[in-house]
């Protein structure tokens, strides 16, 4: 059994001035995609570095956003009504994946008004380089103690320390499981996938479908927010409801995409012979 380490969440103290590790996670994250997207813009008439760095900032700006309203309106309604200022306190915590989503979602198709293009086209661009980001979250998690597992027995828990029950307990550090699963297998399968040419909607679409997958699988070893609760058979969260819709949509679209985008790749003015 492993034990957790007990990391320092502050990585950099100068002064009054902290720089947490959390949000080293988040400078990462937007940096990798910016270098991976800069990667697959070789090679285009569409794409070069000026627009993906435009790119990024759109969809910096949507996660950031995005996260917070959603992981308010999700998982702490109660909370914002009754303070609707602490909708601005970001330094509390408090972020949500699928709110995010939606953030970058709307920073993407106002992006694609800006550029000419269509929104399944920036979306399968982007969806690609999103998973380094989530690795990177979900490191930071780990780091700052938080989203442990059940309790359990199993060789892969890892004894933490449990404030409610004032001991070391043994848990799922599922915010490991889900850096692998989100992060690294995600990143492999759709950088795989989008190597070649695909029917506009088709990445964006599989994203959709690994990330709901994913998320629901890790739900079942991760312990619901303890304002939440199990919504329904002491298993349903809330993280597994709104991951649902993004199988269905991903699924929806991925068919939409081959039956009738198959002749639009989703890598416009993609230049022969110049990708593999």
């Amino acid at each position: 059994m492993w034990t957790y380490p007990e990391i320092d969440p502050v990585a950099l103290a100068l002064g009054p001035i902290a720089i947490h590790w959390y949000g080293l996670m988040y400078v990462i994250g937007f940096a990798s995609a910016w270098y991976l997207g800069t990667l697959r813009a070789r090679g285009h008439r569409v794409w070069d570095k000026d627009k993906v760095s435009d790119l990024i900032f759109f969809c910096a700006l949507g996660v950031v956003l995005g996260g917070r309203i959603g992981y308010v309106l999700f998982y702490d309604f109660g909370g914002f009504v009754a303070n609707p200022l602490s909708l601005l306190m970001i330094w509390q915590g408090g972020m949500s994946f699928h709110g995010g989503l939606l953030g970058v979602t709307l920073a993407m198709w106002l992006f694609a008004r800006k550029i000419g293009l269509s929104l399944f086209s920036v979306a399968d661009f982007v969806a690609p380089l999103v998973a380094i980001g989530l690795f990177a979250g979900r490191i930071g998690n780990f780091i700052n103690g938080e989203l442990w597992g059940k309790v359990t027995d199993s060789p892969l828990g890892m004894w933490v320390y449990d404030p409610t029950l004032n001991t070391m307990v043994q848990k799922y550090p599922t915010q490991l499981l889900q850096a692998l699963l989100e992060g690294v297998v995600m990143f492999a399968l759709l950088w795989w996938y989008s190597a070649k040419p695909r029917p506009a909607g088709s990445v964006a679409g599989l994203f959709l479908v690994a990330y709901g997958v994913f998320r629901i699988v890790a739900e079942f070893f991760r312990m619901p927010d303890a304002h939440i609760g199990y919504l329904a058979w002491n298993w349903l969260t809330m993280g597994q409801v709104l991951s649902l819709p993004m199988i269905i949509i991903g699924i929806g679209l991925m068919l939409w995409a081959y039956k009738y985008s198959a002749s639009v790749t989703s890598q416009p003015g993609l230049v022969k012979g110049k990708n593999k």
